[in-house]
């Protein structure tokens, strides 16, 4: 039943990233079916991963996760008074290489990541698909499916240590990382199985 209650969305990026996780793994059971899903997918994936960085950055003041420019705004205003920037965050690609930085080594326990040359890839390539679809040009465009669930499993990966061995996200709710935890296997065993598929499937056609 409809209540004044559900007339208004309350959400912060801990509850925006656990959501993206479980919207992930609820639009992923669908892709053998109807493969236009992989857009979805795919901008999901984006989403959750840009989420899960931006808390794993955000630290104190929050400003890690803004483009530079205007964390560098951000504080003169509050060293020395005037108006403060509009807070933006950083392009997709910069939160990445910050994950990847010492930026991250903000606890005694905290960790950056370790990118393999195939989660670079991965990423690079999320990033890619992820613009075409939202930028989309008219045109005809045919996607090959094979490699799709293996990027989206390395972009898991990198969520997985962001969420629980970096040491930055602190979830002080327990029921929103259980959430998390367990929209996080369910989407990797179904795409972990969809890529089998799809490989089972190329050796059968040579």
């Amino acid at each position: 039943m409809l209540t004044s209650e559900n007339l208004w969305l309350r959400t912060d990026e801990t509850k925006q990233a656990v959501s993206d996780l479980e919207m992930l793994a609820e639009t992923a059971q669908s892709l053998i079916e109807n493969p236009y899903q992989w857009k979805w997918v795919i901008i999901i994936t984006h989403n959750a991963l840009q989420e899960f960085m931006v808390l794993a950055l955000r630290r104190g003041n929050g400003l890690l996760p803004l483009k530079d420019k205007i964390a560098a705004q951000w504080l003169r205003a509050h060293r020395k008074g005037g108006r403060y920037p509009d807070e933006k965050i950083d392009y997709f690609l910069n939160l990445y290489k910050k994950i990847k930085s010492d930026a991250m080594l903000y606890y005694v326990h905290s960790k950056k990541f370790k990118a393999t040359p195939d989660h670079d890839r991965a990423v690079e390539k999320l990033n890619e698909l992820r613009n075409e679809f939202i930028h989309f040009v008219p045109r005809s465009w045919i996607l090959e499916l094979t490699g799709l669930p293996e990027i989206c499993l390395r972009c898991l990966e990198i969520i997985e240590f962001l969420g629980w061995e970096s040491g930055n996200i602190v979830w002080y709710e327990e029921d929103q990382q259980r959430r998390a935890m367990s929209a996080l296997k369910k989407a990797k065993k179904i795409l972990t199985d969809i890529k089998q598929k799809y490989e089972e499937e190329l050796t059968r056609q040579m």
